[in-house]
């Protein structure tokens, strides 16, 4: 293994603290806890319940953005359709209906 593996340097600096073993158990106990907390750090780990919280809020997106990828498929089928229909019309009646929208548009500019 690499000499920057975590796991390598936490067994070395485990296998440094083990040959002091005329330490008293209590303080061999703090030394280690303190290499293998200081080792968690450089993992970058997260406690189960912020994992569990960033798991829900994943799923609430993930249904969010299919309830928005189908309404937009929903809008573009009924813009092809209407496109559609507007195409099938004779010239005057699309003329007609195109008066709508320029009115809409008016009434827009005035706020």
């Amino acid at each position: 293994m690499s000499s920057q593996d975590p796991i390598s340097r936490l067994a070395q600096q485990l296998g440094e603290r083990l040959q002091g073993a005329s330490q008293a158990p209590e303080e061999f106990q703090k030394a280690a806890q303190q290499v293998v907390r200081g080792a968690f750090d450089r993992l970058e780990l997260v406690s189960r319940e912020d994992f569990d919280i960033l798991m829900d809020v994943l799923q609430r997106t993930r249904s969010r953005v299919e309830a928005l990828e189908k309404q937009v498929a929903a809008l573009e089928e009924a813009v092809a359709a209407r496109q559609s229909d507007a195409s099938a019309l004779p010239p005057a009646e699309k003329e007609s209906a195109a008066q709508p929208e320029e009115d809409a548009g008016a009434g827009e500019t005035g706020r």
